[in-house]
Parts: structure tokens; sequence; C-alpha cells
């Protein structure tokens, strides 16, 4: 598991072999929050990326009768 260290401007550095593995590129905006003590860093995908990655997702799901 790759770590790094922080600047003394708070920066770190993204490893190479997980910019690759997780397609991160150079502008991109990533989404930084805490949870349970830890940083996680999530890449924003552009919406005309996410078309289609529900793809045979199972919306069979049982309703209440009062509900359409």
């Amino acid at each position: 598991m790759p770590s790094v260290t922080v600047s003394p401007k708070y920066q770190i550095v993204i490893p190479k072999s997980v910019r690759e593995s997780m397609g991160i590129v150079s502008g991109q905006k990533i989404q930084v929050l805490t949870y349970q003590n830890r940083i996680e860093l999530i890449p924003i995908q552009p919406m005309k990326n996410m078309r289609g990655f529900l793809k045979g997702i199972n919306t069979s799901v049982k309703r209440d009768k009062d509900r359409v």
C-alpha cells in the first residue's frame, strides 16, 4: 500500500499506480471527506461518463399497496 507525505503547504501527491487504477487525470476534481477518523478522496466523474453505469440493476422491488 503506497503512502504519501504531507508537504509544508498541506499538499499530497497521489501515487502514479493509484492515479492510473482510478483513471484520475490532471485538473480533475476530487471530493474530499472525512469518515470515521480517515480521509477519503473520491474522484468526481462528469455526468456524461455516468450514462449506463446502472445497466443491469435489479429494479423489481416489493412496494406497499398504497404506493404506485
